[in-house]
């Protein structure tokens, strides 16, 4: 059976550094980091102190009141990028086949905030349990492309994929495969995450996963840095329209790139700690550049995972030393969570756009916030540090991994006909 060819034809992005696209990239470029000290709750007795929130994000801008109290955040987030991706992919919703159009999405917690104010709610009456009617709807991970086909009558495959971290990114990598099958013509995929809430911070606080650089904020999320100390929280949501090249064309779409490959693997180790060697995630993209059809020399940039924890930096980049070889040396190597902060489930969608963009405009966004070299990082790799780069980037790779030793990888390629 002949595969299709499968082209990404829209983009959508709310993040801690822009609320579109343009924005997003654009700081991205800049080399402009979106943490700051946390606004949404009093965080005096938090061992952490700050976050990457969204800026300037005011949701009655998207829905009105009614309609927003029936959404959690991680919904809302979602919608809004769904609805830019699908704007900016010129789709017209009164010719397709809508059977065809599917929703896959990935969230790696869904409605955190909802659970937790309807428990605390609930624990401070008098027992008698008093819950509000949209306390389960807001709150499963699943409501969010639930929404997103309900809004536009996209009636082909609707679910959420789950796997931490790398949420998003299985997402996309189902669609890809609903797609290259002959299943359907278009699918919205992505991710969205809203967990910076009291019980996210706590939470992640309690496990010492999280940076506690209060002095600094803007500075604590700081990948390959010899000194950082745990990653940064974020929120937010990244969209992409799939579609199948064929039915693209026809339509006369604007394509921004091929989606050519994704791979999957698991570290089989440990609930939360990446394996010293890296073997799962040398296992996951040598998959990945398998189901691709490409060679190692191919790749020119690498989204990393990236996400400033003393051994999953370590771990991540060992990996692309063993699958690139020499050739690691020739590759731009970046973390966009140096800006944004760790999205979660959503990480693997926004990560997937700035990777599409790198290709697009020839730049490679900067891992910022770089100070002390890691005497256990190889000097030789191209961390892209602290400055955006300028260089032809025909294939880019994008890493997402989570806890329970979920890795995920894409390939995206330059389109030609």
């Amino acid at each position: 059976m002949e595969l299709k060819r499968v082209v990404v034809t829209g983009l959508g992005a709310l993040t801690p550094i822009g609320n579109n696209v343009e924005e997003y990239w654009n700081s991205l470029v800049a080399g402009k980091s979106g943490c700051a000290p946390i606004t949404y709750f009093d965080s005096e007795k938090f061992k952490t102190k700050f976050a990457c929130e969204l800026k300037n994000f005011d949701v009655l801008d998207y829905f009105d009141r009614k309609e927003a109290r029936k959404l959690d955040r991680f919904a809302q987030y979602a919608i809004v990028a769904s609805d830019e991706a699908i704007k900016d992919s010129g789709i017209d919703m009164d010719t397709i086949d809508k059977y065809r159009v599917g929703v896959i999405w990935g969230a790696g917690i869904g409605g955190l905030e909802t659970f937790q104010d309807e428990v605390i709610n609930f624990a401070q009456g008098d027992g008698t349990p008093r819950f509000n009617p949209f306390f389960i709807p807001k709150m499963i991970a699943d409501i969010a492309p639930g929404n997103i086909s309900i809004r536009h009558g996209l009636m082909g495959p609707n679910y959420t994929t789950v796997s931490a971290c790398a949420s998003a990114a299985n997402a996309m990598i189902d669609a890809l495969n609903y797609i290259r099958l002959g299943y359907s013509d278009i699918i919205i995929s992505g991710g969205s995450e809203a967990a910076v809430t009291m019980a996210g911070m706590g939470g992640f606080n309690a496990m010492h996963a999280l940076s506690t650089r209060n002095d600094s904020p803007e500075t604590a999320s700081r990948p390959f840095d010899a000194t950082r100390d745990g990653f940064v929280l974020g929120e937010g949501a990244g969209a992409i329209v799939l579609e199948e090249y064929e039915h693209a064309k026809a339509r006369g779409a604007k394509i921004y790139a091929e989606f050519i490959g994704g791979g999957l693997s698991s570290d089989a180790y440990h609930m939360t700690a990446p394996h010293p060697e890296g073997t799962g995630v040398v296992a996951v993209m040598k998959n990945c550049l398998k189901n691709a059809e490409i060679n190692p020399e191919d790749v020119d940039a690498i989204n990393t995972h990236g996400t400033s924890t003393p051994l999953g930096d370590v771990a991540e980049l060992k990996a692309i030393s063993i699958v690139f070889g020499e050739h690691a040396k020739n590759i731009n190597i970046n973390s966009t969570k140096s800006m944004t902060g760790h999205l979660l489930g959503a990480a693997g969608a926004v990560e997937a756009i700035s990777a599409i963009l790198s290709m697009q405009h020839g730049i490679v966004p900067p891992t910022i916030n770089h100070e002390h070299r890691d005497e256990n990082i190889d000097p030789e790799l191209n961390l892209t540090l602290n400055k955006a780069q300028h260089r032809e980037v025909n294939v880019v790779m994008s890493n997402t991994f989570g806890f329970g030793g979920h890795n995920a990888c894409v390939l995206f390629r330059k389109f030609v006909e």
